[in-house]
């Protein structure tokens, strides 16, 4: 099982990944979680926007390292997790994928959520803005939404209704 998690910076994708690790260790199946921000460019390889180095754009990704380790990975567990802001932008990395997960996110959530993000630092207002507006352009869900479980962030992500969806064996394509 190869499912994708996709949505906007802070949108809990990986919250949602590492308790369904949780979940699914806990019933002693095999689970790994695959994270596209370990597979992203080095910053001096990457665009730069106003002299900010560019994160959201689908080529930062080195994709072609990310679906070997997602194929390398499902040859020893039982659910592989892939989550990132580009989980459905790539075909060769969709056709994987046995279930898909969207967590949706208003903007003013993701504003208040990404101003008090300070992982990498405090982001520049204009640079929070990009961010949304590449989420817009890059990260949201096919036209086939059917395709997806979708998630409201803002809300408490009910863990058994995402195992139930996972359970189901029919492919959600």
């Amino acid at each position: 099982m190869i499912l994708g998690i996709g949505g906007s910076s802070n949108s809990g994708k990986s919250s949602l990944a590492n308790k369904l690790l949780k979940y699914y260790r806990t019933l002693d199946i095999k689970v790994e979680v695959l994270c596209q921000d370990d597979f992203v460019l080095r910053r001096n390889e990457l665009s730069s926007i106003n002299n900010h180095a560019d994160w959201e754009v689908p080529s930062t990704i080195k994709i072609d390292e990310f679906i070997l380790a997602v194929k390398e990975a499902n040859k020893n567990n039982d659910i592989i997790i892939c989550e990132g802001l580009f989980a459905f932008w790539f075909t060769d990395l969709n056709k994987l994928y046995n279930k898909k997960i969207f967590l949706k996110i208003d903007k003013q959530t993701f504003i208040e959520r990404k101003t008090k993000d300070l992982r990498w630092g405090k982001e520049p207002k204009w640079y929070i803005e990009h961010i949304w507006e590449s989420h817009l352009k890059y990260c949201n869900i096919s036209k086939s939404k059917s395709e997806y479980l979708i998630l409201d962030s803002k809300n408490k992500i009910e863990i058994n209704k995402v195992a139930d969806f996972i359970k189901n064996k029919e492919r959600n394509k």
